[in-house]
């Protein structure tokens, strides 16, 4: 189960995830956050994965799908909150990591 929050603040789009994102789930990310990425314009993108407990191929290919959404509009994307564990797993996405939120968004307004 993945409960996806999402929040809008000084032209950054704030995504929180809970639980794990794998095949079962990753819709969510498809079928909710990219529309609204596209439909929107949103430039610029965090993923906050303090409460990401797992992810799998199809997990780490929709955080793809939201990046090249991102892309589009010719924004930036950033992760933050990204245990060590993910880190591995998530190294072939090759996207900015921060430590936190307000971390994030320095590196994406700089």
């Amino acid at each position: 189960m993945l409960k996806v929050d999402m929040e809008y603040e000084k032209g950054i789009l704030y995504v929180r995830l809970k639980g794990i994102l794998d095949r079962k789930v990753c819709y969510k990310i498809n079928n909710y956050v990219v529309p609204i990425i596209l439909k929107h314009k949103v430039k610029y993108l965090v993923f906050n994965l303090y409460d990401l407990e797992g992810i799998d191929e199809a997990g780490l290919d929709s955080l793809l799908n939201a990046k090249c959404a991102i892309r589009t509009n010719k924004g930036k994307i950033c992760l933050c909150e990204v245990s060590d564990y993910l880190r591995l797993k998530m190294k072939r996405l090759r996207m900015r990591v921060a430590s936190n939120e307000l971390a994030a968004y320095h590196l994406i307004h700089i």
